[in-house]
């Protein structure tokens, strides 16, 4: 009977304990792990929400950068932190949608691994062709199926969601071209600049320039609604491809155990961070689409449901990790 009472007396000041950690949260920084190097786009767009997402818990949130693996090595340094809500992650497509096809082994769980805290941001994929291809989806379709196998399509490398939206626009649109994979986004615009290959599909943050400058033609973007970036180029579905939806999008995660109130406190400061009047600005700038209104429960479906359209893409691809 002593026993019990103690176990009980134990068991009461744990939750007790616990319950007044949480009502301090966040009482030290926050690390928010960013899995690739800095100076890309998902560095530069978590430092955008960090500034904000810091205002709104009133704490410092810290970046940490851990590049590797596609982004595995500092996804699985998060899935096997402390659930405590002080070490977040900032994951991608990549992260939580598609290196769960690619690898034939993941040390992390996209799903049971992680409480999905929040989506941040949504980022289309958009069509470029360089001068002197065609400038409309119709004739640019029209022009690959009339020489099948002849046109070439670059991306950042084998397995990125640029080759794999790519792979899904063959797909859909019924056309063949021969994929050219290069070591990140950068060479590969410079080709596609130069007319080595036909067309890429590429995210507005790392293109925007170039399309302003005139080097580059976005012919559609892969998205329900046109890009508050470049609102006068059309949609998929507005230029003759419907259900070509897809790009790479970025989400919150926390250790799976995290306390549901740190996650639902985090959940409000990302969404909060998100209307800022900075913050909304400069993803504008970067063709980021923020999501202001996700909830733990519509994120986890979410990328469920990328996790399903992805696997079968890159079975029809037989895309391979480098």
């Amino acid at each position: 009977m002593q026993l019990t009472k103690r176990a009980l007396a134990a068991g009461l000041a744990l939750v007790l304990s616990c319950a007044s950690a949480m009502a301090q949260y966040p009482d030290k920084p926050v690390r928010l792990v960013v899995p690739f190097p800095p100076g890309g786009p998902t560095d530069v767009f978590a430092r955008v929400l960090s500034v904000g997402l810091a205002e709104q818990l009133g704490q410092q949130v810290v970046i940490e950068n851990k590049a590797g693996a596609g982004g595995t090595v500092g996804t699985d340094l998060v899935a096997k932190s402390k659930p405590d809500g002080y070490t977040l992650l900032f994951g991608t497509a990549a992260t939580h949608g598609i290196n769960v096809s690619l690898y034939a082994t993941l040390p992390y769980d996209p799903l049971k691994d992680f409480e999905l805290i929040a989506l941040g941001g949504l980022v289309p994929m958009v069509l470029l062709v360089p001068p002197g291809q065609p400038r409309t989806l119709k004739e640019l379709v029209a022009k690959l199926k009339a020489a099948p196998g002849t046109a070439t399509y670059a991306s950042s490398g084998n397995g990125t969601t640029n080759h794999l939206a790519g792979e899904l626009f063959k797909t859909r649109a019924g056309v063949d071209a021969v994929h050219v994979p290069y070591r990140g986004s950068g060479p590969a615009l410079q080709d596609l600049m130069a007319g080595r290959v036909t067309f890429m599909f590429d995210s507005f943050g790392t293109s925007l320039e170039q399309i302003k400058a005139g080097k580059l033609y976005a012919v559609a973007i892969m998205a329900d609604k046109r890009s508050q970036a470049r609102p006068d180029v059309p949609t998929t579905a507005e230029a003759s491809l419907a259900d070509f939806v897809g790009g790479t999008w970025n989400v919150i995660a926390a250790p799976a155990g995290t306390p549901k109130e740190i996650v639902g406190r985090v959940n409000a400061a990302i969404n909060k961070a998100l209307e800022g009047p900075m913050v909304a600005e400069r993803l504008k700038q970067l063709g980021i689409e923020s999501v202001t209104d996700s909830t733990p429960t519509s994120t986890r479906a979410f990328v469920t449901s990328e996790i399903t359209k992805w696997r079968e893409v890159v079975r029809l691809a037989g895309a391979k990790v480098d």
